[in-house]
């Protein structure tokens, strides 16, 4: 029984297929405003969960009131 032959190159990954169809379909404007946008998402996601770290560390401590 023989081992099946090994590939000598990598096979691409879906983001990478992505990347590369989209480059054929769009300019390099567009490339850049949909990579800021992307970028942008994701500094959203940071923060949002930013938030909700801090409003657990505040609410551990007791509200005090005058």
């Amino acid at each position: 029984m023989q081992a099946a032959p090994v590939r000598a190159t990598a096979i691409p990954s879906f983001t990478d297929a992505l990347r590369a169809v989209e480059s054929l379909l769009m300019s390099r404007g567009q490339r850049t405003a949909r990579r800021n946008a992307w970028t942008s998402v994701l500094e959203d996601r940071r923060r949002a969960k930013d938030r909700v770290e801090a409003q657990r560390v505040l609410d551990q401590f007791p509200t005090v009131r005058p």
